[in-house]
This record gives structure tokens, C-alpha cells and sequence, in this order.
């Protein structure tokens, strides 16, 4: 019987190079690193902790950081913002408990939109293709309507069109169209989220 692998002991047979890893290549920060650094101290006073801050304070403080927010938004406890200044949130959306948004780069979300508890939105990712794994972000478009059920992910470089429902625990790997529940892993359109459109 062979016997397992010790982590490092063959890392020679591998072509993955995190050792050339260079974590200004392909990425800006938008801000500079004192005004990130005053963000995530107010992020995890207002925005990770369980205390029932107003949800307009949350909006204003969001504001302040350059991200835009319609009337309306509505922001739950412990949600996780990576980048303010990133982000847009439209009129009347709601981002539930516990959801986290990796806008490494911009995340656009509509107006009238859900944002469920647990949901994750990341725009930011590896290029696999690469060796020293430089990053290959991309952005992220909610357009109005769409409801991203508890748990599910959406990954970079999607559009999710209006009205769309992705059910929970969906994986969103590619774009999907408007007006439709869409579920699975990666997630596909599976019926019409509008009885009167069947």
C-alpha cells in the first residue's frame, strides 16, 4: 500500500508556482491603504458585528466610502463588503444576514433586489491557467429584480438578467436570463418565475 503524501514533499512535480505570487499584478485597490484600513475597522464595528445597527446608518457609512445606494436598501447584520467604493446597491434591495461580497471588482446590483442570508458575490478569482496564480477578476451585474436565494454563489464575470430567481445553494458560473428560477450547480434556467408567462 502506497503510503499518502506528505504536504511539500513532491511540490517539485507540480508546475503551480504560489511563490511567484505577486499580488500587484492584475489588481488596484481603488484606495489608498489608510483609507482601507479606516474601512475595515468600520466594517467590523457596523457591518460584521451582530448588533441591530440602524440600516440607514449601514447606507450612509457606505456612502461615505463611495459606494452607491439608492432609497430603500435595507442591509441586515454581519454582512461581509469587501470594497465599498465598488459596489452599487438600487432602490429598495435587500441584502440578507451573513451575506459576503468579494467586489475585488465592481458589483452592480439592481433595483428591487434580494440578496439572501449566506449568499457570497465574488468578482475576484485566480487565473488557474497561470503558473504563479495572478488574479482574474471580473465583474458582477444584478440587474433589477433578481433574487439570489440563502447560500448561493455567483462568481465573476456574470449577469444575471432582470426578474431572474436563483434557488438556494445554486452555483452561478455563466450568465442567466431574465424572468427565470434557475438552480443546480453550475445553475441553469429549470421554469418561468411568472405563472402568467408559462
Amino acid at each position: 500500500m502506497t503510503p499518502p503524501l506528505q504536504a511539500g514533499r513532491d511540490s517539485a512535480s507540480s508546475r503551480v508556482r504560489n511563490d511567484r505570487f505577486s499580488p500587484r499584478e492584475g489588481f488596484e485597490l481603488g484606495r489608498s491603504k489608510l483609507v482601507f484600513l479606516i474601512w475595515y475597522l468600520v466594517k467590523c464595528v457596523f457591518f460584521l458585528s451582530p448588533l441591530p445597527w440602524p440600516s440607514s446608518l449601514r447606507c450612509a457609512l457606505l456612502r461615505i466610502f463611495g459606494a452607491r445606494v439608492g432609497t430603500g436598501v435595507y442591509l441586515k447584520p454581519r454582512i461581509n463588503i469587501h470594497l465599498p467604493w465598488n459596489l452599487s446597491l438600487g432602490d429598495h434591495t435587500w441584502v440578507g444576514e451573513e451575506a459576503s461580497i468579494v467586489n475585488f471588482a465592481p458589483i452592480s446590483v439592481g433595483a428591487q433586489c434580494c440578496i439572501s442570508q449566506r449568499a457570497f458575490l465574488c468578482s475576484g478569482s485566480h487565473d488557474y491557467r497561470s503558473e504563479s496564480m495572478r488574479y482574474r477578476h471580473a465583474p458582477i451585474v444584478l440587474m433589477d429584480g433578481v433574487w439570489i436565494a440563502a447560500q448561493a454563489f455567483v462568481g465573476p464575470g456574470v449577469t444575471v438578467a432582470t426578474d431572474a430567481v436563483v434557488t438556494a445553494g445554486a452555483v452561478v458560473t455563466r450568465d442567466l436570463p431574465a424572468a427565470m428560477v434557475c438552480s443546480g450547480n453550475p445553475a441553469v434556467p429549470v421554469r418561468p418565475r411568472w405563472k402568467d408567462t408559462v
